[in-house]
């Protein structure tokens, strides 16, 4: 495995059909909303116009210390790509590689990428009738098999599933629809960020004469940073 830090925390994914408006907008919303990792898919593209997009996502997330990555094996000018489950293999070598996986014979198939992600953990719209859906329990079965960090991929629309997956042992959790639809993508963002990052988080238990920010919950994590998250 290479040195490269995987994704964790919130992680983005592309998908400009579904996007309520322009997608360098809808991604400097979703990173105004604490996310620092974004994966770009738009694979229909021509490759001179997806590189484009390219660059202007990753200006976007340089800024605040995110990382884009680019679903498939050209990174586009980029260092970090996420592959499909199919191939290539070996992976390119550059500076992230992370693999789509679904089941443990595909765990059993890396070598030398960085993270996977783990799909899918519920049915999703995205992609109807992929599945079955691993659901939590099958989810915490094949991270304990990974050889690699996991995020969970699929259907997470909700803080309680987010808080799931970080139980099921997911260092993120992967979502599309329910950003790219979102009428608020940096709302949407930012509540499923703080949701990980509560989750990760031990409930701080009030004590006598523990300070009234402690108590009235004025102390609560906040979603999390280019310092927590900087690690698709």
């Amino acid at each position: 495995m290479s040195s490269s830090a995987a994704p964790s925390g919130l992680v983005v994914l592309t998908d400009r059909r579904l996007a309520r408006g322009p997608l360098p907008e809808v991604i400097a919303a979703v990173v105004g909303g604490g996310v620092r990792w974004v994966v770009l898919r738009e694979k229909d593209l021509p490759r001179a116009e997806r590189a484009a997009l390219a660059g202007e996502l990753r200006a976007i997330l340089a800024e605040a210390g995110g990382t884009l990555v680019v679903a498939g094996p050209d990174p586009l000018g980029g260092d970090a790509v996420h592959l499909p489950a199919a191939g290539p293999y070996p992976p390119p070598v550059v500076g992230l590689v992370g693999r789509s996986c679904h089941d443990e014979a595909e765990l059993r198939r890396l070598t030398t990428e960085d993270y996977v992600t783990l799909s899918p953990v519920w049915a999703t719209r995205t992609k109807p009738g992929y599945g079955p859906p691993l659901l939590p329990a099958r989810l915490a079965d094949l991270i304990e098999l990974s050889p690699v960090p996991a995020l969970a991929l699929g259907g997470i629309e909700t803080p309680e599933q987010v808080t799931a997956c970080v139980e099921a042992g997911a260092v993120g959790v992967a979502v599309l629809g329910g950003v790219m639809r979102a009428e608020d993508p940096g709302a949407a963002a930012a509540t499923l960020a703080e949701s990980f990052h509560e989750a990760l988080t031990p409930p701080t238990v009030p004590t006598e004469g523990s300070s009234l920010t402690a108590r009235s919950g004025h102390g609560r994590p906040q979603p999390p940073t280019a310092t927590t998250m900087g690690e698709m």
